[in-house]
């Protein structure tokens, strides 16, 4: 007799032993059964899949608007020939020509037709022809022409004078910038000193010519023959003042003139020349 150590309690026991005597664990355990579960192969169903449904459906509705439109193109084109071929050939005119008639007699009647045509006119108005209409100027062309009468009584062109249109008479402009005269003279005497003599009353000219741009409204000077060209001047009246040395003496211009729109032509009347002695010489 063999002997085996309890599993459980460790003793030595028979292996004839149905359990330890010790611990009663039986030793001789009935034998497993196992199991084998084996899954079966998913059963498919019956009848057509649900989701082919979509594109039979898709092109069965192509299939229909094809078949429309190839049935609406044989429609028509059957309807056309039908139209055109309708037409007898008993109804079919042959083309008529028409004649002049000559203007010898014939014996053969005219036929007319059935409903007379009344005769139609056409009348053709020619259009009018009209200038381009111009708007009225606005501003004012002043054209100046000066001269100067010389000792000798022969006048003579004023060059390279400049000339102003003022609001106001020269001396009011003067008095107003605070422009004091030279001693013992007037303003239009102390312009006429200056002018002369630039050398000597250099400071009252530079400031007296300073106040009269200051208060210019317009200004052009003269050419060889006298003449200068102010454009686009407003319309109203102005002072129009020039002092020119001339030999000797000076020339000075200082009257109201009035300026319409358009062309304004001012001849200045030949201005006497005021001579001036230099009492140093």
């Amino acid at each position: 007799m063999s002997l085996i150590n309890c599993p459980e309690c460790g003793k030595e026991v028979s292996t004839n032993a149905a359990a330890c005597p010790n611990c009663a664990r039986p030793l001789h355990a009935p034998p497993v059964e196992r199991k084998v579960f084996v899954t079966p192969p998913p059963e498919r169903e019956e009848g057509f899949p649900t989701w082919a449904l979509i594109p039979i459906g898709l092109m069965a509705a192509v299939l229909v608007f094809v078949a429309y439109l190839a049935f609406r193109d044989t429609d028509d084109t059957a309807n056309m020939n039908v139209n055109v071929s309708s037409v007898p050939m008993s109804d079919r005119r042959s083309p008529t020509t028409s004649s002049v008639p000559s203007t010898s007699t014939s014996s053969a009647p005219v036929t007319q037709s059935a409903e007379p045509q009344s005769p139609s006119q056409t009348t053709t108005v020619p259009g009018s022809s009209t200038d381009s209409p111009s708007a009225p100027p606005d501003k004012g062309k002043v054209v100046i022409s000066v001269k100067t009468v010389a000792a000798n009584g022969s006048p003579q062109a004023v060059r390279g004078t400049r000339f102003y249109l003022l609001e106001q008479d020269v001396e009011t402009v003067l008095r107003e910038a605070r422009v004091e005269p030279i001693a013992g003279n007037s303003l239009a005497g102390s312009l006429g000193l200056a002018t002369v003599f630039p050398d000597r009353y250099g400071d009252f000219q530079r400031a007296a010519m300073r106040a009269i741009a200051a208060k210019a409204k317009y200004s052009g000077t003269t050419d060889g023959s006298g003449g200068a060209n102010l454009a686009d001047v407003d319309p109203k009246g102005y002072y129009l003042f020039g002092i020119a040395k001339i030999g000797r003496g000076f020339a000075l211009w200082n009257a109201p003139v009035s300026v319409i729109a358009g062309d304004n032509m001012l001849n200045l009347s030949p201005q006497s020349v005021t001579e001036i002695l230099d009492p140093n010489s």
